[in-house]
This record gives C-alpha cells, structure tokens and sequence, in this order.
C-alpha cells in the first residue's frame, strides 16, 4: 500500500492485524514525515549559521552568539543520530521486522511505536535494559 493512501485520520489500532499493509504505510509516512522535517530544520540551522558569521563587537554578545551556535550545533548533532534511527527504522520496514523486539521478538505495542515510531524494544525489554544500565551507572 503506498504511504500516500494513508489518510490523515487514520490512527493505527490494537484491535486490527499487527503490521499490516496499513499500519505499515502509516508508520512508513510518519517516519519519512519526520526524517523531512529534521532535515529542513537542519538546512536551515545552516542558513542561519552562515548568516550569522558576523563579528559582535561587544564581548557579552558574542559570548551569547557562541552560546546559541554551541546549543545549536548539539541539537542538531543529537537530530544526526535520529535521522540514522529513522534510516534504521525504515529498512526494517522493508525487511519486515519493524515493530517486533529486537529482544524478545514480540510485537512492540502499536501506542509505543505511535509515540516512539523508532523504538526496537517493547516497553518490558526497554524497562529492563533500563534497570540494567542503572544498575551498572552506579559501580
């Protein structure tokens, strides 16, 4: 089913096939929805820092400027990683594992993949994985 076919209304649901040709498209849109809008955010966080390359005469605004470019350049390093997520997301979709836990291979809930569309661990798995990586934080 082609993601266009999806329409806009449409929310998938527990009480339908898990994964099917619907659902597939739905989170096949949503994730290439959402890959387009880092992108964008991206070209223009570009833009703007080009623009931007002005020197401030007064040192607390440049300080400042320094600051924002800093925050900004994080954000979008942390949007990198998410786009390679997404990436990820998207072949599984192709190769049909999307939505099953990479741990368990149970499905992962459809309201956590609607919230999380790149999430490869079911609530359970991802609890425990949390646990564990406390666990080992505090030695």
């Amino acid at each position: 089913m082609d993601a266009k076919l999806v329409k806009d209304d449409y929310r998938p649901s527990a009480d339908e096939p898990f994964m099917n040709p619907t659902q597939v498209a739905y989170f096949r849109q949503k994730l290439n929805a959402w890959r387009d809008d880092i992108l964008r955010d991206s070209r223009e966080t570009l833009e703007n820092l080009q623009e931007e390359n002005v020197l401030h005469a007064d040192i607390a605004d440049r300080a400042s400027s320094e600051s924002d470019r800093t925050l900004e350049l994080r954000t979008r390093d942390r949007q990198r990683k998410l786009i390679s997520k997404i990436d990820s997301a998207l072949r599984r979709l192709d190769d049909g594992t999307y939505g099953y836990c990479e741990v368990t291979g149970e499905p992962i809930g459809i309201r956590r993949l609607d919230a999380r569309p790149v999430a490869t661990l079911s609530l359970e798995a991802q609890e425990k994985h949390e646990r564990r990586e406390k666990v080992y934080r505090d030695d």
